[in-house]
């Protein structure tokens, strides 16, 4: 079925949503974007997805050329012509059209794109009996290099660990940085369960701080879980009671295998399953 997509201030026709062949966006990887999930209707937490765009936007210097009101209002326009009710939501801003060349002094009319679909990221039965993943050789970049709390159009650092993943025959790959400690997943944040305690990398480890990631620790808290942030290795992980990824598109998946080692039992753990329903709850009844 052919979309309708928002093009800077109007929504247009798949066929007819098109962008310059000399944007940075397309030619360097400049730009922003973030990817959201809409549930009967509401898009789970708009203002926090929002207030991630425009950091990641000025960290950048990237000016977007809509408010944050016009914005959201154009992601509710997008998601009602499409007809959609659970749905997932891909919002991009580019540099614009500009010259061969790095200078974004050069670029003009940053684009504005909001794509709304369907989306199901893992089958179901990964959910119910959990994922197998593997350490991908492929580092998380320096943060002195390109900080990952920048949402940017240059993914390819998490494709060519997603590919070694893939390579491995697994859907997902755990990243590393540079000093060996675990950061993140090639699409999602880590968590383990070791105890009583649930612990999770810190920003500074080289993650992106995810939202579906901050939702799931505010549920922990208010279920009495000893929730905090912590330099994990992969002997963590290893010898972990439960793991599980947290994403906006994964939302709560649980991990059963690390590199060929079952995590605890070996199934999804019981902690896990009460944030995985939890969440469920959540998305369903706030925005």
């Amino acid at each position: 079925m052919p979309r309708t997509i928002f093009m800077n201030d109007h929504l247009v026709p798949e066929e007819e949503a098109r962008i310059s062949v000399f944007d940075h966006g397309l030619l360097y990887g400049d730009g922003v974007f973030e990817g959201l999930r809409s549930y009967s209707g509401r898009v789970f937490r708009l203002s926090d997805h929002l207030d991630r765009l425009w950091a990641s936007a000025r960290a950048i210097c990237l000016d977007i050329p809509m408010s944050r009101e016009q914005m959201s209002q154009a992601v509710l326009d997008t998601l009602a012509a499409n007809q959609l009710e659970d749905g997932y939501i891909r919002l991009i801003v580019t540099r614009g059209a500009g010259t061969l060349g790095l200078d974004p002094n050069r670029c003009h009319n940053p684009q504005v794109i909001i794509i709304a679909d369907t989306i199901s990221l893992y089958p179901k039965e990964f959910y119910e009996q959990g994922l197998r993943i593997v350490t991908a050789a492929t580092q998380r970049i320096q943060t002195a290099a390109l900080s990952p709390r920048i949402k940017s159009l240059n993914y390819l650092n998490n494709i060519m660990a997603k590919l070694e993943g893939l390579q491995a025959g697994c859907v997902e790959a755990l990243m590393l940085n540079h000093k060996g400690e675990v950061a993140e997943c090639t699409g999602d944040n880590i968590f383990v369960i070791r105890g009583e305690r649930m612990l999770t990398p810190p920003p500074d480890a080289g993650i992106l701080e995810g939202i579906t990631r901050a939702a799931v620790m505010e549920l922990a808290a208010k279920e009495g879980i000893d929730c905090r942030e912590a330099t994990l290795t992969r002997h963590d992980l290893y010898t972990a009671d439960e793991c599980f990824l947290t994403g906006t598109a994964a939302e709560v998946i649980p991990v059963v295998e690390i590199d060929g080692r079952p995590i605890g039992e070996g199934t999804p753990g019981p902690i896990t399953k009460i944030l995985k329903d939890c969440f469920h709850s959540l998305v369903r009844q706030s925005v």
